[in-house]
């Protein structure tokens, strides 16, 4: 159904919009009753699930500037999505761009997300995320841990 098409898209971009906000109490309330997987085969230790754990998980691992933001822009495109009755999937592609002092714009990662979802009383939550990174720049001035 197209609406449930359009929910589901909508929590895609509240995560983009969250985030580059600095709004991670938001991003973590996306998750409430999910999980993110950091990258594809992160074993049930590495998942991050619920909101406490992924509201720790933000926090510890982004950037904030003394705007309470990390001054990026996360742009969500390539939104392909299936519903089939109460769930759903999605698959979408990310790319993060960033410019901070001496940094001038520029895209600092990209990749994709591979997503599900569950309907709870009417509404779409995320069920799980799961992190492909593909392409990495500089994330010096984003994230306060190495990918690598």
């Amino acid at each position: 159904m197209a609406s449930d098409e359009r929910a589901i898209e909508g929590l895609l971009y509240a995560y983009a919009e969250r985030i580059d906000l600095g709004d991670f109490e938001g991003v973590a309330d996306l998750f409430a009753h999910g999980l993110i997987a950091p990258f594809p085969g992160a074993s049930a230790e590495q998942r991050v699930e619920g909101r406490d754990a992924v509201l720790a998980l933000y926090r510890g691992t982004t950037r904030l500037y003394e705007d309470g933001t990390p001054h990026t822009k996360h742009i969500t495109s390539n939104v392909i999505v299936d519903v089939e009755g109460e769930r759903a999937s999605a698959r979408s592609y990310y790319t993060v761009l960033q410019q901070v002092g001496e940094l001038p714009l520029q895209p600092i990662i990209s990749g994709r997300y591979h997503d599900r979802f569950h309907r709870i009383d009417g509404a779409w939550w995320f069920d799980a995320r799961v992190i492909h990174v593909d392409l990495v720049g500089d994330l010096s001035r984003h994230l306060l841990i190495d990918l690598g």
